[in-house]
């Protein structure tokens, strides 16, 4: 296993979900996560980032580390496709179907973090498929 790619995909994608993070949930989505302020910190509360980057580096770090585990030997990009699907499909359908089942959010909201979820770790996926390269092979 080549650590150090793994760290950098780790990292890349990281950075990807922190600005897809602020582009879709923080920008897109505010006026619906701003329906239920009982559920959600208000927009301006920042004191929990820290937790958040550290969160995403975190999972980021596991996803790489599966992703490297079942490498199969093809192009980052296809590996990539097919891991960031897979991976999409888990945890997206995973967070936003158990959101929505122990949240007091509407199904409106409950669907849409289905579908920012699969395509956020789709993306983080291909990401990590394109950066991480295995460790040359040694004789």
């Amino acid at each position: 296993m080549n650590y150090g790619r793994l760290v950098l995909a780790a990292v890349a994608a990281t950075v990807f979900d922190a600005i897809y993070g602020f582009l879709v949930y923080g920008q897109a989505l505010a006026g619906i996560f701003g329906r239920y302020s009982d559920v959600y910190r208000p927009a301006d509360d920042m004191s929990h980032m820290p937790v958040l980057l550290a969160a995403i580096l975190v999972g980021t770090l596991a996803a790489a580390y599966i992703y490297a585990k079942g490498y199969e030997g093809g192009s980052g990009l296809a590996e990539g496709l097919r891991f960031g699907a897979a991976i999409g499909v888990f945890a997206g359908v995973y967070f936003g179907g158990v959101s929505w089942a122990v949240l007091r959010i509407g199904r409106d909201l409950g669907a849409l973090l289905i579908v920012v979820g699969v395509i956020e770790w789709f993306l983080v996926g291909l990401i990590i498929g394109l950066i991480y390269k295995p460790a040359a092979a040694t004789k």
